[in-house]
């Protein structure tokens, strides 16, 4: 990126983008990947694992940011036999606790394993890591948010089932279980 930013800068340096701007997405790239593969780790295959909003769950109860509504659906999947992993944007700290919270301190917010949880980069959409992690294990996501921006790229959030929505109707945690099997309202 420095590379890029000295290209951009000095016009004398102009060429150094030829080599600078491969190597930035070459970086991008593998920064996903690694990305993706940390919020892997240690995953069982074929074990029934959901891909949690966690900067939608979030917003469930009352419209504002609140740690509850996640800990809650994280409890009400694990009780079912799931293996929640929760994204959250890089902003989800400073909208729950004033102050960035990374993935080790959400993940002892949440009582998950570290490499259960993720904090995208900031500056990036979790959208992208959402589905991503979600294609690649075959999960389904917990989430209010259809993706429509996501749908040329990510067909299968149009697929029944794929997004389950939830919220608290009469103070009750509720998820749309409907079309995966389970019964919707939480205990």
């Amino acid at each position: 990126m420095i590379g890029v930013v000295i290209a951009f800068l000095w016009l004398g340096w102009s060429d150094v983008i030829l080599l600078a701007g491969p190597c930035a997405i070459a970086s991008f790239i593998l920064l996903l990947k690694e990305i993706r593969a940390r919020f892997f780790a240690g995953r069982a295959h074929g074990a029934r694992t959901v891909v949690v909003d966690g900067s939608n769950v979030m917003y469930w109860r009352d419209g504002t940011p609140q740690i509850e509504p996640v800990q809650e659906v994280v409890r009400y999947l694990t009780a079912r036999g799931y293996k929640p992993g929760v994204m959250f944007d890089a902003n989800a700290g400073y909208l729950l606790a004033g102050s960035y919270l990374g993935d080790k301190a959400l993940s002892k917010l949440l009582k998950l394993p570290v490499a259960s949880v993720q904090v995208v980069p900031k500056g990036s959409p979790a959208d992208p890591f959402i589905l991503d992690a979600a294609r690649e294990m075959g999960a389904f996501v917990v989430s209010n948010d259809r993706f429509r921006d996501w749908a040329e790229v990510y067909p299968e959030v149009a697929t029944p089932g794929h997004l389950v929505k939830g919220a608290y109707r009469q103070g009750q945690l509720w998820v749309d279980f409907a079309v995966n099997g389970d019964v919707g309202k939480a205990a």
